[in-house]
């Protein structure tokens, strides 16, 4: 029998590790007939959310965004959104952005369907629109090659517009690739691996990764990856962008 005390989640000051065997299902008005983990949030000194949600039979997500934005990323299954005039069937790999003061709706969800969700406080700046919805499809985006090493990839997923707040990317290690130095920044990441596996390293500490674990980094962790085993290494990653980089 396996013992029910072990697990690879770990939560830190500044940065945490949360893998599936741990996680406790939570309510979200408006979200109904699914099961819905919160990964990362604010009660673990993070200033972004992050979810994992997956579809039971009559699921439907509906809701307005107020103070924060909402990233949706379909992981696994399909399912139907309407954002005022806009209707459209996601499927794998397709997302959808949705600004602050929108209404939104999804169903029609394949049952077992999976959404990954990044949620932040949107910050205004002078001289630019809030954006608006925005879809798109992970197949349709090139990911061109990462600080000049052939191994490594980054799918850029929202546009690269003043208006945006947060990226979202799809980063790609080739077995063996691994990250050309020790990262240390002032972005936050929140991330969940989709295929592969790997070892990370987080403020000096190390942590075998693998698909299904999520990720929380907070600013000036340091980080850094390589990926190990028999097949690539993805996973989808959120960031805070072009913003003044102090409140004073």
């Amino acid at each position: 029998m396996e013992i029910s005390a072990l697990t690879r989640s770990v939560v830190k000051r500044n940065h945490a590790v949360i893998a599936p065997d741990g996680y406790i299902n939570s309510n979200v008005p408006g979200w109904e007939n699914c099961t819905v983990n919160v990964i990362i949030n604010e009660q673990m000194g993070a200033n972004l959310c992050q979810t994992l949600i997956t579809a039971a039979k009559g699921c439907k997500l509906s809701g307005l965004t107020k103070a924060s934005q909402i990233f949706f990323y379909v992981v696994e299954g399909s399912c139907t959104v309407s954002i005022g005039s806009q209707n459209k069937v996601l499927t794998k790999g397709q997302f959808v952005y949705v600004p602050i003061g929108k209404e939104y709706l999804f169903d029609g969800f394949a049952e077992g369907s999976q959404l990954l969700t990044f949620h932040k406080v949107y910050e205004y700046i002078d001289g630019y629109d809030v954006p608006d919805t925005y879809f798109g499809d992970a197949a349709d985006i090139e990911g061109p090659i990462y600080m000049n090493d052939d191994a490594l990839r980054i799918q850029v997923l929202l546009p690269p517009d003043l208006s945006f707040d947060m990226a979202v990317n799809i980063f790609t290690y080739q077995t063996g690739g691994n990250l050309p130095m020790v990262e240390t920044h002032i972005m936050e990441h929140g991330l969940l691996y989709l295929q592969g596996q790997g070892i990370y390293m987080l403020d000096h500490e190390w942590y075998p990764i693998k698909k299904g674990d999520s990720i929380w980094m907070a600013p000036y962790c340091q980080q850094w990856f390589t990926a190990m085993g028999k097949e690539p290494a993805v996973y989808i990653y959120y960031k805070n962008v072009n913003r003044f980089p102090t409140t004073i």
